[in-house]
């Protein structure tokens, strides 16, 4: 079993039988990329994977982050990306589904010691496991600040000049930029962080204005 961070190429599985488990991006990539190496490819889902429109690229995704940004300015709830579907069709994973090799399968009901069994009671005999289910940040280096944590992230607040809550709620000059959509809309994006960042930085340097003098004699 490895998680998909850990998944370097489709060598090491050749000739095996190889679970996938995501519907997201990486299940959908890493289960395209096993395809003619594995033996066999079992990519399954909680529900059936929504792919974005072949033509969303780039462009149209900026094009809804920015509209999420000004949906959340002025207090509507933002639309997002997630509102198009859950898997950018890249190409091998498009090239995989329109050949009908891609195709997910209802979740494992449980793993069993030789393989997996479906809801429905067939088992299937597996040699690997690919966790394909998603990340979370790593914040454990901020628990000694005695910060006020909530759904596993510090609680932030919004400064003045950004509609972002990303500068820490409890008081301390801390700002948290690009760990997913509780700091903004695809804040895990070059272009989600990039938003706010000139704000933050003129909270960093308004917050070091305040301060009182710290320089110590030498």
């Amino acid at each position: 079993m490895l998680h998909v961070h850990d998944y370097r190429g489709p060598e090491p599985f050749a000739g095996r039988r190889v679970l996938v488990v995501g519907g997201g991006n990486s299940g959908a990539q890493v289960a395209a990329d096993l395809l003619g190496t594995a033996a066999e490819v079992h990519w399954v889902t909680r529900r059936p994977p929504r792919y974005l429109p072949d033509d969303v690229d780039g462009r149209v995704l900026f094009e809804v982050a920015t509209q999420a940004v000004r949906d959340r300015a002025a207090g509507r709830e933002p639309r997002g990306v997630g509102s198009l579907g859950d898997v950018v069709a890249v190409p091998p994973v498009r090239a995989a589904r329109d050949r009908g090799d891609l195709v997910a399968e209802p979740m494992v009901q449980r793993l069993t010691a030789e393989g997996a069994r479906w809801p429905d009671g067939h088992d299937v005999g597996l040699d690997a496991v690919v966790w394909a289910t998603g990340f979370r940040p790593a914040l454990a280096h901020l628990r000694g600040l005695g910060l006020t944590w909530t759904d596993g992230h510090p609680l932030t607040e919004t400064p003045d000049g950004s509609p972002f809550a990303v500068r820490s709620a409890d008081g301390v000059p801390l700002w948290l930029l690009g760990y997913g959509d509780w700091c903004g809309p695809a804040s895990a994006t070059l272009i989600g962080v990039g938003r706010p960042a000139a704000a933050v930085a003129a909270d960093v340097v308004a917050t070091l204005d305040r301060r009182p003098d710290q320089q110590t004699d030498r």
